[in-house]
């Protein structure tokens, strides 16, 4: 029950992001939207470290640093590919539903691994607390909010009726809860890799942190860093004080 209320966290994410189309006239305050990337970016990061790459260190065998050195690097170069193929459809991605469902899509599939790889871990190897699951879930969670708004809020604005945009901003969390159930039900298969896997996640999450959100918050360094510290600071306490 606490595995299945772990991987439902992300998707209650993007669906109450996708929900605040029904109390929200326009767009957010620009203010209000960089605080919310920052406090995402810094809940991300300190979940990175904390639940998937000093994890990985520790189910290593010696040397301990290299599976968790090829797996974040690997998911590094893997989401720069992956992005550069959704830059090549950027032109189009607000016009067309379908791209922009797809660029969704594949951003959110590897978070919903995420969340199935730390429970994973969690299952087989007992060396990662719940504690630091759900601190992992709960920051993707964090982060999946404005996506789902940022999805069903221009759908809606272009006419669309908020009952259906609300539909289509939580159909890529359907995708991202179905990454996590794949990854469980495969757990028995990836034990032996599940260092490098874990690794493989940060390093998408670090890109994620790095490319899009940083990037989106600069406007106000000020109330960008803020939520940034904010946000690290409270998944470090859940992550290390509460575990």
């Amino acid at each position: 029950m606490n595995v299945l209320i772990g991987i439902l966290i992300p998707f209650l994410g993007t669906t109450l992001g996708a929900a605040m189309v029904y109390f929200i006239k326009n767009q957010l305050s620009k203010r209000l939207e960089i605080i919310i990337l920052g406090f995402a970016a810094g809940v991300m990061m300190a979940a990175s470290i904390w639940s998937l790459i000093i994890p990985a260190i520790e189910m290593s065998k010696s040397p301990t640093w290299l599976p968790a050195t090829i797996g974040l690097a690997i998911g590094i170069i893997f989401f720069f590919f992956i992005d550069s193929l959704l830059n090549k459809q950027k032109i189009n991605i607000n016009e067309n539903l379908d791209k922009t469902m797809l660029a969704i899509t594949l951003h959110n599939i590897p978070e919903g691994c995420a969340v199935g790889i730390i429970f994973a871990s969690f299952m087989l190897y007992h060396n990662v607390t719940l504690t630091s699951c759900y601190a992992l879930a709960i920051g993707i969670a964090i982060q999946n909010i404005p996506e789902g708004l940022i999805v069903s809020l221009p759908l809606k604005n272009k006419g669309m009726s908020k009952s259906k945009a609300f539909f289509y901003g939580i159909i890529s969390a359907l995708f991202e809860f179905m990454g996590a159930i794949i990854t469980l039900i495969f757990s028995n298969i990836v034990s032996i890799i599940l260092p490098y896997l874990l690794a493989f996640a940060a390093g998408a999450m670090i890109y994620v942190i790095i490319v899009e959100l940083i990037p989106e918050s600069t406007e106000d360094n000020h109330i960008n860093t803020l939520g940034f510290i904010l946000g690290f600071i409270i998944m470090m306490i859940l992550d290390v004080a509460l575990s």
